[in-house]
């Protein structure tokens, strides 16, 4: 982490410039030693690519990087992979991993070598970052990843991503270094029930394969699943109905493959059913055509609250071809990944898990937005899985904030920072109002009260305040002074947050389109504390105090207006924002305030605060 932050530092030192000093290589590399100089970006420059390179994205994605090519340049640009004769005299400096690349930058040359065709496509990544800097650095950077595949499972209830979204998504993934993407949008027909047996219709067809072009664009394996559990009858007929869509899928380009026997009851649910399927699948299909990637299954128990002293597992450990893999969820269906977990499940399995992490995802709690840094997985644990991939939200811009630390967070475990990384995905976003953001997503981060009891931390800045001035409220009659002040900054703050963001459309018009519900509910909870901390300063001034208590009543309503207006879903319908520390300290304040001010004057107005789901009571 040391010879990071000196990277970032000697950066801030060379070049110029606001962007520059904010500038930090994602994800976050394994090992750099950096030559305290500078290179100008080269106009012109002689390239020397391997012949394993030939019509592979590294080469276009470095075409359009420096496009001024030219044989008589006196730059030079070696670009290969380890067989490849133009980086010969660098192989031992590629690291022997999957993935994995040497970049090394010097007065008259660039260097990226990589262990296979993705670790050159990644360093070229690499090197696209550094040319954001108005010089290149003269570095020298061995780079490979933790976990060997790692991205995201759209495997979410709802509504599935947009295509636009999607081909959005898989530009994200490149950039990023993460090199898988599983569909299996629970809300797709042609994925389960009713229709997995049928083919797409050609328009929906015509989708799928340009989303696996897109992913080979940026070297993301792209993997169809299909869910058939809920109705699939164990006979001949339904197996061969299982392989034509799976080669239906082959011809739209689809070369990576899935099984879900996830959320499902019934004759689905057996595990000796399940691995004799899976087996014949395996052999006669991937294992068949040669260039599908290994298959992958979610089992129906996925979690260790569901697999206590169940001979399922060890059915599936036991029966599936190794190569197969086998999804896990953690402890519970939604939790943080710990050692723990891995040590139970592993030797059930008999391999390696493949991790499927139930973070964003909101399905469970659509009236909450999930924006906030991703922590609580252990850092000592990339030995002990195959492939790490984050179930996001619905809203695929907004799930950026945490798959963006999720990419970090696989590729180097030791040196992840939760918050630098949340705060720098911040930036990727909004760069330009990555403040204002930063102040709506730490009070948007936590799920609030659900069956699955998974929470994350929410308002962390002002948390000791608000406790602090609830309690000196409540116990002493009285508010006090710091942190009532430290209260009232942060209302001013959240407002004038809600007031940019909405006014700030066309900096990221995608992520504005899905988080505006909240902006506006947001804005509210911010205005509502500022009229109850009024109240409790001027209780003793009538005026005053109701000039304040019936503009806090009117945001109530408000609030609950908003709430009855947007995200009309089947389940946790409504818009709530700072609902774990901010609304429910000033709902207490108000009440208290009122009662004080009701004793005070002997009059008796309604200390209750207006719950969010009472609105149709009014």
């Amino acid at each position: 982490m040391k010879n990071f932050l000196w990277l970032v530092i000697s950066f801030c030192m060379i070049t110029a410039g606001g962007y520059a000093q904010d500038f930090r290589l994602q994800p976050t590399p394994q090992e750099y030693v950096f030559q305290n100089d500078s290179v100008s970006v080269p106009q012109t420059y002689l390239l020397h690519a391997g012949s394993s390179l030939e019509g592979q994205p590294a080469l276009s994605v470095l075409d359009k990087l420096l496009p001024g090519g030219e044989s008589q340049a006196s730059f030079q640009i070696y670009v290969g992979t380890k067989a490849d004769k133009e980086v010969r005299k660098f192989r031992k400096r590629i690291p022997d991993v999957p993935d994995g690349y040497f970049l090394k930058i010097t007065k008259d040359c660039i260097v990226i070598a990589g262990a296979d065709k993705r670790g050159v496509y990644y360093g070229v990544q690499t090197l696209a970052q550094l040319l954001t800097l108005n010089s290149l650095p003269a570095v020298e950077i061995t780079d490979f990843p933790d976990v060997p595949y790692r991205g995201v499972v759209e495997g979410f209830y709802g509504t599935p991503w947009s295509h636009e979204a999607r081909m959005d998504q898989l530009d994200f993934y490149g950039k990023n270094k993460m090199n898988v993407y599983i569909y299996g949008p629970k809300d797709d027909p042609y994925h389960r029930t009713p229709h997995w047996r049928k083919p797409y219709p050609a328009q929906e067809g015509e989708r799928i394969k340009q989303l696996v072009e897109r992913a080979k664009q940026n070297e993301v394996i792209f993997y169809w699943a299909i869910h058939p559990g809920g109705d699939i009858h164990w006979n001949e007929e339904d197996r061969t109905n299982l392989l034509r869509k799976f080669e239906s899928m082959y011809q739209l380009g689809v070369r990576g493959f899935a099984v879900f026997f996830d959320d499902i009851s019934g004759e689905g649910t057996q595990a000796e059913k399940q691995v004799e399927l899976l087996n014949y699948i395996d052999k006669n299909f991937v294992q068949a055509k040669q260039d599908v990637a290994p298959l992958i299954m979610c089992p129906t128990v996925y979690c260790g609250a569901w697999g206590k002293g169940s001979d399922y597992l060890p059915t599936l450990g036991e029966g599936l071809n190794e190569d197969i893999r086998i999804m896990w969820t953690g402890d519970k269906v939604c939790t943080n990944i710990t050692m723990s977990t891995l040590d139970y499940v592993n030797p059930l399995l008999q391999r390696k898990a493949f991790i499927w992490w139930n973070y964003p995802v909101s399905d469970y709690v659509t009236d909450h937005l999930l924006l906030g840094p991703v922590y609580g997985n252990d850092s000592n644990i990339k030995d002990k899985v195959s492939a790490f991939v984050s179930n996001p939200m619905e809203y695929a811009e907004a799930s950026k904030i945490a798959l963006y630390g999720v990419a970090d967070y696989t590729w180097n475990m030791a040196d992840y920072d939760s918050q630098a990384s949340w705060k720098y995905a911040l930036k990727a976003l909004m760069p330009f109002h990555a403040d204002y953001l930063e102040t709506f997503a730490s009070h948007n981060s936590d799920q609030g009260p659900s069956g699955l009891e998974f929470r994350r931390e929410e308002s962390v800045s002002i948390q000791s305040a608000l406790s602090k001035l609830l309690e000196s409220y409540r116990e002493e009659q009285k508010k006090d002074d710091s942190s009532y002040w430290e209260v009232v900054k942060e209302c001013r703050r959240i407002i004038a947050s809600a007031n940019v963001l909405l006014a700030s459309e066309k900096e990221n018009p995608a992520l504005y389109k899905e988080i505006k519900p909240w902006l506006l509910q947001f804005k509210l909870v911010g205005e509502y504390g500022g009229e109850v901390l009024n109240m409790m300063e001027s209780f003793q001034v009538k005026e005053r105090f109701m000039r304040s208590y019936e503009q806090a009543r009117a945001l109530q309503i408000l609030m609950r207006e908003v709430n009855d207006t947007y995200n009309r879903t089947a389940s946790h319908p409504g818009i709530k924002s700072g609902s774990r520390h901010l609304r429910p300290t000033f709902d207490a304040l108000f009440e208290l305030a009122t009662e004080r001010y009701n004793k005070e004057h002997n009059v008796y107005l309604n200390t209750q605060p207006l719950p969010w789901e009472e609105v149709k009571k009014l």
